[in-house]
């Protein structure tokens, strides 16, 4: 029977200590959608005035709560607003079910919170193909608006959790003209994670004042250098979302703010980062570093070649520094590449350079670096000046495992 496995050895030692975030309040509870005897259901209240932007799959089969979400985005209300979560199922592939479903959850929250459907965003992650029970949900929505707590966002991140082992969060705070500034974000993801986006869900609240179209901008151009440069397993989610929310209560407009952007950008790092090292039966995290290819978009397509290649992720599981399969991936990759001016090494041992075993190549130094849980695979194509940076983990048989009967 599938279930959460014990917590991943990459995992964090801990939960971090998050900012509260002015304008947002958090509750959750046990619905039992799927899972019995833990929260699967979280709910976040947003203050007057708050901008919400988002990212989200853009896979052909997106579930409902996704369209939903899609077409109220865009647009700054002085009205409040509100995120319902729930996982254990997808409400994906659920035809006009999965629509009425939607309509009974964000009109129940509205209903609720005193805010308006039309800003009422949810989310379902779990199985693909089964009828969301909503009434689990709706049932439970006065007493989750009852309990709403600013300081409830590390509960929130535990009851967005599937097959992962563990909650994540990140969080930063900036100083801007003289005043503080505060980030805080949960995920959670574990497997079905690809490009574009990930199986992931991820809400990062700020205090900071800023109008929707530059909030979804900044977001947008982030997304590309974050959770859009991770991958588990290759496969892209019917249910991927990213919101982000403004409430605007420090005050503190970061309208061009270079050091807010800078902050947005390293708790949405961190966040992705945490998500593959919580990669399903994943024992090392890798970071893949392409230089001197054609363009950048050719460096990322070959980064993402070697990172999604089974037979690359399995050496690594394997702690086998086998170059010839970084080769393999990145001839295949569809980008442009000369094979002889091909250089790769594994950490700081170069293994092979210009087509060719490097001289002097010491295998032993290569299995070592292997051996290490934080590994980095850089590859040089050697033809221009364009780079990218993945982010993966190794394939293991702990991921076949929960895989195989995840249904259960």
């Amino acid at each position: 029977m599938a279930k959460i496995s014990s917590v991943s050895p990459l995992a964090p030692k801990a939960f971090p200590e998050l900012p509260v975030i002015d304008g947002v309040t958090f509750s959750t509870i046990a619905a039992g959608v799927k899972y019995q005897g833990r929260t699967d259901v979280m709910l976040a209240k947003l203050a007057p005035g708050t901008a919400v932007a988002g990212v989200f799959t853009t896979s052909a089969t997106r579930s409902a709560p996704v369209l939903d979400c899609q077409a109220k985005l865009g647009g700054h209300t002085e009205d409040g607003a509100a995120i319902l979560v729930n996982s254990g199922n997808s409400n994906a592939f659920t035809g006009r079910g999965g629509v009425s479903a939607v309509e009974a959850i964000t009109k129940a929250v509205s209903d609720a919170c005193a805010v308006p459907q039309s800003r009422v965003f949810t989310a379902s992650t779990g199985v693909i193909g089964e009828p969301l029970p909503f009434e689990k949900i709706t049932t439970h929505l006065t007493t989750l608006a009852d309990q709403l707590n600013p300081s409830a966002i590390a509960d929130a991140a535990k009851a967005i959790m599937t097959t992962d082992t563990f909650p994540k969060g990140a969080g930063k705070e900036v100083e801007i003209a003289g005043q503080t500034v505060k980030i805080a974000g949960i995920a959670k993801g574990s497997g079905m994670i690809a490009p574009d986006m990930a199986t992931m869900l991820v809400y990062i609240f700020t205090d900071a004042k800023i109008p929707q179209a530059e909030l979804q901008a900044m977001l947008s151009g982030h997304n590309a250098q974050t959770f859009n440069c991770i991958t588990v397993d290759s496969d892209t989610s019917t249910s991927d979302t990213l919101l982000l929310a403004a409430t605007g209560a420090s005050g503190v407009d970061v309208s061009g703010d270079l050091a807010f952007s800078d902050a947005l950008h390293d708790v949405m790092l961190d966040l992705a980062h945490q998500v593959v090292r919580d990669g399903e039966g994943a024992t090392k995290f890798v970071e893949i570093e392409v230089t001197g290819a054609k363009s950048d978009t050719d460096a990322k397509t070959h980064a993402m070649s070697i990172a999604n290649s089974p037979l690359v992720k399995t050496a690594i599981a394997g702690e086998d520094p086998n170059w010839g399969r970084v080769v393999m991936a990145v001839g295949k990759s569809g980008a442009a590449a000369d094979r002889d001016k091909l250089s790769i090494r594994f950490g700081d041992v170069t293994v092979a350079e210009n087509g060719w075993v490097s001289e002097g190549y010491d295998e032993a130094k290569a299995a070592a670096h292997m051996k290490g849980d934080a590994l980095v695979i850089g590859v040089d194509i050697g033809i221009g000046t364009g780079r990218s940076t993945v982010w993966t983990c190794d394939l293991t048989h702990g991921y076949i495992e929960i895989n195989a009967d995840y249904r259960s």
